[in-house]
């Protein structure tokens, strides 16, 4: 995983290759060309199996990582040796830090580092992560090119050859002061956890090897330390060396069970970790085998497993059973779930931890060019939600609209894009309506008669209505006030009941809330009224009175929580005030120092694009959250979107 444009998908196509495979990227529209949704490639180094996972690195896609690492033993976080791009890779840090994940940093495009030094990028990057950051090798430079790198336990040195793995040289005399430093570094950490390798650096005593190899894994294992190595993916820099360390350093596949909370000893388990609709394959699932072995045809969920996939060098491959630890795909697990934990007989009684959706950021309203496509529509969306919980479709029965929610532009763009290419819709979007209400400011009295005579029995009711202004939040209220049977009492229903119809579409054609309605007087016909005759005659009279009762449009106002980097605070709160908004005031984020939460109020329909702003502003690591918190009255003109109603 890593930053977009880190160069983490040009590690994962090296890494599988030197493990046995060429990874290549596929034609099929469904591809991670744009780098949209995980691939997982299999590998072999030296004789040990291993899976890859490549996670998107645009952070619309996050929640494809988020779901990756809930079944990973170690993840490898890549990142540009520039100081400046540290601060893209904070959230990143921050997540691997708060799930307990093993990690190893890979410091990619180390041919970049130009006059810049390697200490520089780890002390920016430090602040962001309470885990030390343990720096494993040191780049060899001749001038302003990195030409290799020491490893700082062994103290060896080793020149990069472009596509090959890298040449065992002679330990530089001008690099030993600076090997030296570094190793020290590395062992005064790892001596806080281990009490025979600080007595020995107290000592100021040799330390081999393999004193410091037991202490780092045994620090990256259990999430205490995370390692730092070099590379330059493109030119097969650093390949080899990173497997060795993912070898050496990650866990066994038992120990992150355990870490899961998975027993050793039971019947198969596993966890669906990604949901993918094929066009011929049908539905895949891919899963952890947390507990095995698992072979094709036998229960899982309670449901039969129609395939078991493999994808060594990335290339799908069907095999008989999967064992404990492997990441496979399921076919057709039809009702099961991103996120489920299942047994042989069915859903497990206690699921493992996974991780939450987000919260929608953003919303597109579709519609179908063709209205005979609609009930497609829905059946695609559903598989559109279920390959991305992330994704959420929404029918909104009151504005009349289908809305996706999503995490971007970007993201619900690719949506619409497989929508039309794997179910061959075509679809219009905009911006979702705004849930606007109307109220009225002041009291009417509304007199309103109904009277049809068409032959046999007529239709006959008259109302006096008090139509008057509730405080806000406070809805609708009938009652009456019916004297010496002005209305008799059968008939009194269907006028609240008219009259809250009418409430359903105002003068300004919105809903109206926040009303109070009285039956005052009246006058019926022994043989002529009904009902239907007083709930007419009290439609009249609302669609009169509230036009009369100076109506007025509200506009639903949202409690906005953007969190930013301290240095975009203030272009923060500049862009919410610049979007009617109004500052309640910001602190630190608990937890994070160098960010900042800024809270405020702010009118629905200035938030529709306001993520895309946010990031644009922020590098791409500003967000927000958002609840409704009251309806309020839309100053100035009436908000364009609102008028085309």
């Amino acid at each position: 995983m890593g930053p977009q444009g880190s160069g983490k998908s040009t590690l994962y196509e090296a890494l599988l290759a030197a493990a046995g495979g060429a990874a290549r990227r596929s034609a099929d529209p469904r591809s991670r060309i744009m780098g949209t949704e995980l691939r997982v490639g299999h590998g072999a180094y030296l004789g040990d199996p291993w899976a890859v996972i490549d996670a998107p690195g645009s952070v619309e896609f996050a929640y494809e990582a988020a779901c990756a690492l809930a079944v990973c033993d170690i993840a490898v976080l890549v990142c540009e040796p520039s100081p400046d791009r540290a601060l893209a890779v904070a959230p990143l840090l921050k997540q691997l830090e708060a799930g307990g994940i093993p990690t190893i940093i890979f410091v990619n495009k180390i041919d970049t580092l130009g006059e810049g030094r390697i200490r520089d990028t780890l002390a920016a990057l430090q602040p962001y992560s309470r885990r030390p950051l343990v720096l494993r090798q040191v780049p060899i430079r001749e001038g302003e090119q990195v030409t290799g790198y020491v490893d700082v336990i062994s103290e060896r040195a080793y020149r990069f050859r472009r596509g090959e793995p890298s040449e065992l040289i002679a330990l530089p005399a001008a690099m030993r002061e600076r090997e030296a430093e570094a190793r020290s570094a590395l062992l005064e950490v790892l001596a806080d956890h281990d009490d025979g390798l600080l007595e020995k650096v107290l000592e100021d005593a040799a330390v081999t090897p393999e004193e410091v190899f037991r202490p780092l894994h045994a620090d990256i294992e259990k999430g205490a330390v995370v390692e730092v190595m070099l590379g330059a993916a493109e030119q097969n820099s650093g390949i080899q060396r990173l497997w060795k360390a993912l070898r050496h350093d990650g866990p066994n596949p038992l120990v992150t069970a355990s870490r899961r909370g998975v027993a050793p000893e039971g019947e198969p388990l596993v966890q669906v970790f990604k949901t993918l609709h094929t066009g011929h394959g049908g539905k895949l699932s891919f899963a952890r085998v947390w507990r095995g072995p698992v072979r094709d045809g036998q229960q899982m969920g309670g449901v039969r497993i129609g395939s078991i996939t493999r994808f060594p060098g990335g290339e799908a491959t069907r095999v008989a059973e999967a064992e404990t630890g492997e990441i496979v795909a399921f076919g057709r697990l039809e009702g099961v779930a991103t996120g489920a934990t299942l047994l042989a007989a069915g859903p497990a009684a206690e699921p493992l931890p996974f991780p939450q959706p987000p919260e929608p950021v953003y919303a597109l309203a579709v519609t179908t060019e063709d209205r005979k496509d609609d009930v497609k529509l829905s059946g695609a969306l559903q598989r559109i939600a279920e390959e991305d919980p992330s994704i959420s479709v929404e029918q909104d029965a009151a504005l009349g609209q289908t809305v996706l929610r999503g995490q971007g532009d970007i993201h619900l763009g690719h949506a619409l894009q497989r929508l039309a290419a794997n179910y061959g819709l075509k679809l219009n979007s905009a911006h979702p309506r705004v849930p606007y209400k109307e109220t009225i400011r002041r009291a009417v009295h509304q007199h309103a008669r109904h009277k049809r005579q068409t032959g046999g029995h007529g239709q006959f009711a008259d109302v006096k209505l008090e139509i008057e202004p509730r405080g806000r939040g406070e809805g609708f209220l009938f009652t009456d006030r019916i004297v010496g049977g002005a209305v008799p009492k059968k008939f009194i229903p269907a006028v609240g009941e008219a009259a809250e119809e009418a409430c359903r579409k105002g003068p300004l054609g919105f809903p109206v809330v926040d009303v109070g309605v009285t039956l005052v007087d009246g006058q019926f016909h022994s043989v002529d009224s009904s009902d239907m005759a007083f709930a007419t005659a009290t439609r009249i009279g609302m669609q009169e009175g509230l036009a009369k009762a100076d109506p007025v449009l509200l506009e639903p106002i949202d409690h906005v929580t953007v969190t930013v980097p301290n240095d975009y605070t203030a272009s923060a709160q500049r862009l919410l005030t610049g979007r009617r908004g109004q500052i309640l005031g910001y602190a630190e984020k608990e937890g994070w120092p160098g960010w900042d939460e800024v809270e405020a109020l702010v009118p629905q329909a200035e938030l529709h694009d306001l993520i895309i702003e946010l990031r644009s502003l922020t590098m791409g690591l500003g967000t927000f959250r958002r609840r409704f918190d009251h309806l309020a009255e839309a100053r100035g003109p009436v908000p364009a979107a609102a008028a085309a109603r």
